[in-house]
């Protein structure tokens, strides 16, 4: 699938040395180690969503944003975003990055932008999304499944 982006696109800086960004081996190992699949909440969500007796895909390539969650079945797709890189509370975290300003305000302004795209095409090809915290998770995540369990149900009697 062709991505198409907006015409305001937020250009990202580089993280190099030659852009003025330094890292430490140390902070080079720290960042390394953070997860971009297969997440504590995310596994736990997924976990709850196969007992519930709902079957899914995982990470779908054929789909714009690669979903966490893809219930085909149902044209329902679930996100499970981590606070920091999706700017949740994003108006009070800005002021608060000390570090490498200019790289991460664009780096985490661009990952908002992209996802408010996939929502648009995501919607455009007529896939219901769901986009919780990692936090909302790890706090309820009975609730959050619930939600989606829910408009599962209602997909189900419409079919």
């Amino acid at each position: 699938m062709a991505k198409t982006y907006s015409n305001n696109r937020i250009k990202v800086p580089r993280f190099n040395e030659k852009s003025g960004f330094y890292t430490t081996p140390e902070r080079s190992k720290i960042m390394g180690k953070i997860r971009g699949k297969n997440t504590k909440p995310e596994l736990a969500f997924r976990k709850a969503l196969w007992a519930a007796g709902y079957r899914y895909r995982i990470d779908s390539k054929k789909l714009v944003g690669r979903p966490d969650v893809v219930l085909n079945k149902y044209k329902t797709v679930v996100f499970i975003d981590g606070e920091f890189w999706h700017g949740h509370n994003w108006k009070e975290r800005k002021p608060k990055i000390k570090t490498n300003r200019d790289f991460w305000i664009a780096k985490i302004e661009r990952n908002k932008q992209r996802d408010e795209e996939v929502n648009a095409e995501l919607n455009r090809l007529g896939y219901k999304i769901f986009r919780f915290w990692e936090s909302e998770i790890k706090k309820g995540l009975d609730t959050c499944l619930q939600i989606v369990i829910s408009h599962l149900e209602l997909q189900s009697k419409k079919n």
